[in-house]
């Protein structure tokens, strides 16, 4: 969904599939529908709408550790300038995986998933910090993910 779109009003049966979905991204269409009462075919065009409406995406998550990425940081950055700009030069970086505007004391936040310190080291040095609109970086190394969901509902 482009930024200058106004996101779909969702119905109870649409938020009622997310709800499906997020529970479990690999039920099937029909055992869906029947908990929200609509054909199979039905659920499937609805899913399929949401997705192109850009309201919900179905992914399989990963934990990065065991695919070999030993390091994920969260990089908080102060831009002069246009923030969108930064963001939008971030984006399509390999390793960014979030990339958020913020009021406070960071324009962006950047998260980063990287296969060891030196290959953050260098996403900082060569690519990061080398967008002329970055004025600082601040750097927050996770140690050790707690918790992380993608259940929050849609009420």
């Amino acid at each position: 969904m482009s930024p200058t779109m106004k996101p779909p009003v969702l119905d109870e049966t649409s938020k009622a599939i997310i709800e499906q979905l997020q529970e479990d991204g690999r039920r099937p269409y029909g055992e869906i529908g029947k908990a929200v009462g609509l054909s199979e075919a039905a659920t499937r065009q609805r899913v399929q709408r949401l997705m192109d409406a850009g309201v919900m995406q179905i992914v399989a998550v990963t934990d990065p550790m065991q695919l070999g990425f030993a390091r994920q940081a969260m990089i908080g950055v102060k831009v002069s300038g246009d923030a969108r700009t930064v963001a939008d030069a971030l984006i399509d970086m390999p390793g960014v995986s979030y990339v958020v505007l913020t009021a406070g004391s960071f324009d962006l936040l950047v998260e980063v998933v990287c296969e060891s310190d030196d290959e953050l080291i260098t996403m900082l040095n060569d690519r990061v910090r080398r967008i002329p609109e970055v004025d600082s970086t601040e750097t927050f190394v996770y140690l050790k993910l707690r918790k992380q969901l993608y259940d929050w509902g849609t009420r």
